[in-house]
């Protein structure tokens, strides 16, 4: 059996917040829930009625009556109620459940000891899943590379962005590149905007050109496969206005700053994990 074979899923979302709304409302529109053996739970009544607004999949209060109705559960709780989640949930689960977690920092290991089962995914999505513009990675406590598995939770992560399987001890690096990225990439669009504001631009004007720019860049960068580099040469003609503003951020250390950006989200990441 492949692991198309086994779409649409019956899928249960323990959380029903931002993330799980959003992951949700997609894999519905792609046809990938069988949103009549989907549910989610949640505490509270106010999270529970947006979700079923946005996706159309009924909701219960607790977690265990998930776990008994759908056979792949999304953990998508903060990392510290994760275990109160595991508790809640463990009796109810058999060899037919797997068990995919978006929870920050929690490891397979300690997945595995807190659930009692072997067919665990550890996923880290970043906030553009809210737009469907997502970059995952994950890693699945199997190592077997046939593992059915694999395919699935490509396929979810797949359909709100792109995603990547990867070992877990590099997951850390994921949280402080694309994890932590939205938020270096809104502060250079801030940045860029503000330049913008400073040379007589409107404000909103300004904004609105900053963020389609790099939207743009990324999706030259994406479609065409070409080294940023050789994108970033094409523009830069000789004596021009880009060679000279390229010379101010490497004046100003840009390309470093943004480096050890990423190396110190990825440490903080592994210092929280170590915690964990």
């Amino acid at each position: 059996m492949t692991h198309e074979d086994l779409f649409p899923l019956s899928v249960g979302f323990l959380g029903a917040g931002q993330m799980a709304t959003a992951l949700a409302a997609s894999w519905v529109k792609a046809g990938l829930l069988d949103v009549k053996r989907c549910r989610a739970a949640d505490p509270y009544p106010e999270m529970r009625a947006k979700f079923e607004a946005a996706t159309g999949i009924e909701t219960v209060p607790t977690n265990g009556v998930v776990a008994a109705l759908c056979d792949v559960l999304v953990v998508a709780v903060k990392p510290h109620v994760v275990p109160t989640v595991m508790t809640e949930v463990r009796a109810a689960l058999e060899s037919r459940h797997f068990v995919v977690s978006i929870a920050a920092g929690v490891t397979l290991d300690s997945l595995a000891a807190g659930l009692g089962i072997a067919r665990i995914a550890r996923v880290m999505p970043n906030t553009p899943c809210l737009v469907a513009a997502s970059a995952s990675g994950y890693a699945l406590l199997s190592k077997q590379l046939d593992n059915p598995d694999i395919g699935v939770v490509g396929k979810l992560f797949g359909a709100v962005g792109q995603a990547f399987h990867l070992p877990e001890n590099l997951l850390d690096a994921v949280t402080g590149l694309s994890g932590s990225g939205p938020a270096f990439v809104y502060l250079f669009i801030e940045a860029l905007a503000d330049g913008g504001v400073k040379c007589g631009l409107p404000r909103a004007t300004a904004q609105a050109l900053a963020a389609q720019t790099v939207l743009g860049a990324a999706k030259m960068v994406l479609e065409t496969g070409l080294h940023p580099g050789a994108l970033k040469d094409a523009v830069a003609s000789p004596g021009g206005t880009t060679i000279a503003g390229i010379h101010a951020l490497e004046r100003g250390g840009f390309r470093a700053a943004a480096m050890d950006a990423v190396e110190a989200a990825t440490r903080r990441a592994q210092e929280l994990g170590k915690k964990e």
